[in-house]
């Protein structure tokens, strides 16, 4: 139901963070989308991860928060440059979920804009028994969206054939942004060997990103060659379309893993140290496996029977 409060016809939602922030934040954007199906939405961020949300569908264009001038308004009073000025006051509604203790930049932007400004949390909070994707829905609710979409889901145009291997294909994040998540690259081996001998016709597909090389090198090269793919830093979008071909994934508490469940794999994540009720991917189709903090504890036996009942294809 569109009401007073929930109509708009140009919409901008500010997100900066990592892969797996973003991703999160994807139910705002499908809420704004349901709501206004023929609105401007805009995303000011990272271009790299919000052209997620361009090439899917749920805004029409990403700025980056790194532009020259913006700084200006992180700043009590500066003078903001009119670029800048004109471009907030094209928007009615603005949505922002950047840390701005002293709501410096929420004070800037209200005063060169007539837009509906409301501020959500940078960071979701732990320990509260609510997932990160409900909490950043909050500002819509509290300004009387009607909130159906709880999963963040992004809609990808797949090539026409996986990235090298036949099917079916199993995908791998070997790595995250912290060692304390990763489970040891030997059980990997070990895990991943294993899964290749019992299924002769299994392709992988190995992507990881900057913090990721040497693991994915000892990784790949124990493995057999003419089986294996290595997607590495490549464009998000492009890890999209070819997360979307595969059967099945595995990896750690990352943004990769929370962009395979966006596009609708199913799969397991390693959980370690980090609080699943609010950080877990978003998804029906995934579970996560975890022996405690300390993902040395789990098994590689562990591992492999969550895949079995996951899949089923092994």
């Amino acid at each position: 139901m569109t009401t007073e409060c929930t109509r708009f016809e140009n919409a901008l939602v500010i997100r900066g963070g990592a892969i797996g922030d973003f991703i999160l934040t994807l139910p705002v954007f499908q809420t704004l989308r349901q709501a206004a199906p023929r609105a401007n939405i805009e995303v000011l961020g990272y271009p790299r991860i919000a052209s997620l949300a361009v090439s899917s569908g749920l805004a029409q264009r990403a700025v980056s928060i790194e532009s020259r001038g913006l700084e200006a308004f992180f700043v009590a009073g500066a003078e903001l440059p009119d670029v800048w000025s004109r471009y907030f006051k094209q928007f009615d509604l603005i949505v922002s979920f950047l840390f701005d203790p002293h709501a410096t930049f929420s004070k800037n932007v209200e005063s060169v804009s007539g837009a509906r400004y409301v501020s959500g949390c940078y960071r979701p909070a732990d320990g509260v028994k609510r997932h990160a994707s409900d909490q950043l829905l909050d500002p819509l609710a509290a300004l009387g969206f009607e909130v159906t979409e709880h999963e963040p889901r992004l809609s990808v145009d797949a090539p026409d054939t996986n990235p090298g291997c036949d099917s079916p294909l199993l995908a791998v994040h070997p790595g995250s942004g912290s060692e304390r998540k990763n489970w040891p690259i030997e059980a990997w081996g070990e895990l991943l060997g294993r899964l290749l001998r019992a299924n002769r016709s299994l392709g992988l597909a190995i992507f990881g990103g900057e913090a990721d090389g040497e693991r994915i090198d000892r990784l790949s090269s124990a493995l057999p060659p003419e089986r294996v793919t290595v997607s590495f830093e490549q464009p998000l979008k492009e890890v999209a379309m070819h997360l979307a071909l595969c059967a099945f994934y595995i990896g750690h508490d990352s943004g990769i893993s929370h962009l395979a469940a966006a596009v609708g794999c199913r799969g397991i994540v390693l959980w370690g140290p980090t609080d699943p009720d609010t950080w877990r991917p978003r998804s029906r189709r995934f579970d996560i496996i975890t022996a405690g903090p300390d993902l040395r504890d789990l098994t590689v036996d562990d591992v492999h029977d969550a895949c079995v009942r996951g899949w089923g294809r092994i």
